[in-house]
């Protein structure tokens, strides 16, 4: 059944994944929304505009390698929508490794892409196969003005901040809450420097007068991505959403998991981060709204004689994810990736290229950009 429907979106009963079978429709890309229960996934179909005029295939499918391996054999492209990722990701990469898929996930859990890189990206290299975690607005929008900033000869650091105004989804709120629980890196000279986990900035956001809360967020994933750039030295990246209140239960709940949860054991610590992830966020946003759900990508660039800074105004963040998504699906249907092994969404398709996606289906503005070297 792959044959004919060479994109598997795995975990589409989600908010995002209901996304990105919604802009693989858009570009017409016959697909299969699998996931571990039949009826979630039916219905969650049921809630996409227009799915019925595009060829799909509803599977339920066990989160296994062999099920799995079997599921995406004759498929071109793996969307993997299942986390958190540290926990569920490794069985969906080796499958698609082994179904011989390119694979992407929209991860925002840098433990994570880090892992993923180590373990599988020599093998999808040495494949000819994509490997992508971390495909999504907070990380991909956000990359693309870091690269419009590495425009400037000479700017060698970056400095990120990617904020949003909504709230997170429930698989989102899971994957935050489990990322609080890891070692949080940034990049400097070329070497990963832990985050102190405490860390909180106060920040000047584009465009309006309130000021912002925004933290380490986990990491986020461009110092892996850019670690290994010759242009690149040093990464910080932050980030959060524009409600105060939200940022402030986030720190609040960083004290309380360092004294009472990290001490736990593994297995309990994995299972309170679920309860306390639940509590926050336990049902299915509203879809978004551009007049609400607004987003803003700001990165600083520099050098010892190059200074740029470059800002993408959006809207309708989950709808950025779910576009890119599909479109990386379906530009792999059609060329290689410009990189194969892992690789961030940027340095696989173009800076320049996704922001036209972005560009041509309304969610980003032109990009602001003040440039000196």
């Amino acid at each position: 059944m792959t044959d004919t429907k060479p994109v598997v979106v795995y975990g589409s009963s989600g908010y995002t994944g209901r996304l990105v079978c919604e802009y693989l429709r858009e570009y017409n890309v016959p697909f299969i929304a699998a996931g571990r229960d039949r009826k979630r996934v039916e219905e969650g179909l049921a809630a996409v505009p227009g799915v019925g005029t595009v060829e799909h295939e509803v599977v339920e499918v066990e989160h296994t390698v062999e099920a799995l391996t079997e599921l995406f054999s004759g498929a071109s492209a793996v969307c993997n929508m299942v986390g958190p990722f540290i926990k569920y990701g490794p069985v969906a990469v080796e499958a698609a490794l082994a179904a011989g898929c390119h694979y992407m996930d929209t991860t925002g859990e840098q433990d994570w892409v880090m892992d993923a890189q180590a373990r599988w990206g020599e093998q999808y290299k040495e494949k000819g196969l994509l490997l992508s975690p971390g495909i999504a607005h907070m990380y991909t929008t956000s990359e693309i003005a870091a690269n419009i900033c590495l425009e400037t000869p000479g700017v060698d650091s970056l400095d990120i901040v990617s904020m949003f105004n909504g709230f997170p989804t429930y698989a989102s709120t899971q994957t935050i809450f489990h990322s609080l629980k890891s070692d949080w890196y940034q990049l400097q000279q070329n070497q990963y420097v832990q985050w102190d986990r405490t860390s909180k900035f106060e920040i000047n956001i584009p465009g309006q007068h309130d000021r912002g809360l925004a933290l380490p967020w986990g990491g986020m994933s461009h110092p892996v991505w850019f670690k290994d750039d010759p242009r690149v030295a040093n990464v910080r990246s932050i980030g959060g959403v524009y409600d105060r209140t939200v940022m402030e239960g986030v720190i609040e709940t960083l004290k309380m998991i360092e004294e009472k949860i990290k001490p736990l054991p593994t297995e309990q610590q994995e299972a309170a981060l679920s309860e306390i992830a639940g509590s926050v966020q336990a049902g299915m946003p509203p879809r978004e709204n551009p007049r609400i759900n607004k987003s803003i990508d700001s990165v600083h660039g520099s050098g010892p004689l190059a200074r740029a800074h470059c800002v993408i105004h959006g809207n309708c963040n989950y709808k950025q994810t779910g576009l890119l998504q599909a479109y990386a699906a379906y530009s792999l249907l059609q060329q290689p990736p410009r990189r194969a092994g892992f690789g961030s969404a940027c340095q696989a398709f173009g800076h320049r290229e996704l922001l036209g996606v972005l560009r041509s289906f309304g969610l980003v503005l032109e990009p602001i950009v003040e440039a000196h070297s």
